[in-house]
C-alpha cells in the first residue's frame, strides 16, 4: 500500500506537551512526527532497538545526545540528526516559533 502524508496539514501543537503523531507504522521502520511549540522539550528517550534519524522540518531548537557524555547541537530547518543504537536523545525547542521534527525509527 502506497500512502502519503503532509504533517503541517493537521498539526499536532497542544499547550501541556510535546505533541506526537505516528504517521506510519512497518515492519521494519516506523515514523512520528513531533510538534514543539516555544519553550516544550521531549526529554530522554531511553534508547531504540536499532538507530534513529531526525528531521527538522520548522523552528528550531536544540538536539541533546547522550553516550554517558551529553552532546548538544543547534538544529534549524533541514537539519538531520542521526541517533545511533544504545543512544539516548533529547529535543528543545528554546526557539521563539513553533519547531516541527520528524523521526525515523525501527518499530518498538
Amino acid at each position: 500500500m502506497n500512502r502519503a502524508e503532509t504533517v503541517f496539514n493537521n498539526p499536532a501543537f497542544t499547550e501541556s506537551q510535546v505533541g506526537k503523531v505516528n504517521n506510519f507504522t512497518g515492519a521494519d521502520l516506523t515514523t512520528n512526527t513531533y510538534y514543539f511549540r516555544p519553550g516544550q522539550a521531549m526529554n530522554y528517550q531511553g534508547t531504540r532497538p536499532g538507530d534513529q534519524v531526525y528531521v527538522c522540518l520548522s523552528g528550531s531548537g536544540q538536539f541533546h545526545l547522550n553516550n554517558g557524555t551529553e552532546e548538544v547541537v543547534d538544529v534549524a530547518p533541514g537539519s538531520i540528526m542521526y541517533v545511533p543504537t544504545g543512544v539516548s536523545c533529547k529535543i528543545i525547542n528554546n526557539g521563539q516559533d513553533e519547531m516541527i521534527c520528524t523521526e525515523v525509527c525501527h518499530p518498538q
